[in-house]
């Protein structure tokens, strides 16, 4: 069975993924035979948690599926993963406060406190870049979930990984899964 794997893009946008690594990343993903969903997310502007995560649901992820988020969209796939089972995620830039940013505050994502040990349980692994350069992102937060969540973790000099491509990501999918 081919492996499902679910963009979700950061947040401040219109929703898609047809910028940055994602179109390299989904490429390099359907060489290697996996179906790649790059699918546009309503709210792209705040990413609120109500719309997306909804609107996750709606892709039908599963035991066999892969989430790859940016930013928020990485914030989204930990939400996601506390009440939902998947195969695992990759979390590009992830963050667990709102960072003091009104427009974070809006996204709801960080009303209630982390279940950090459901989203271990309910998926086999979890890969996170961060950047020790990215200027939205203190590594202090990449560390923190590092941390709790136990990842394959990728330490870079990326920026906010706003370039065109990551080979890490390609990687790390070839270690866990072939």
């Amino acid at each position: 069975m081919k492996t499902k794997i679910i963009f979700l893009p950061g947040n401040g946008g219109d929703g898609n993924t047809s910028y940055g690594w994602f179109p390299y990343v989904k490429d390099e993903l359907e060489k290697l035979g996996h179906q790649v969903l790059n699918p546009t997310f309503p709210d792209g502007e705040l990413a609120r948690q109500y719309y997306w995560l909804n609107f996750l649901d709606t892709l039908n992820p599963d035991e066999d599926t892969i989430l790859i988020g940016h930013s928020s969209g990485a914030v989204a796939i930990m939400r996601y993963t506390e009440n939902h089972k998947i195969l695992g995620s990759i979390l590009v830039a992830p963050c667990y406060t709102d960072l003091n940013l009104e427009s974070e505050k809006q996204s709801g994502y960080y009303n209630l406190p982390w279940d950090f040990e459901n989203i271990k349980k309910n998926q086999k692994w979890i890969v996170q870049l961060s950047s020790i350069n990215d200027p939205f992102i203190p590594i202090d937060e990449a560390r923190y979930i590092n941390n709790k969540l136990n990842t394959l973790y990728y330490e870079l000099e990326q920026g906010h990984f706003m370039g065109d491509r990551i080979p890490e990501i390609i990687e790390a999918i070839k270690r866990k899964i072939g």
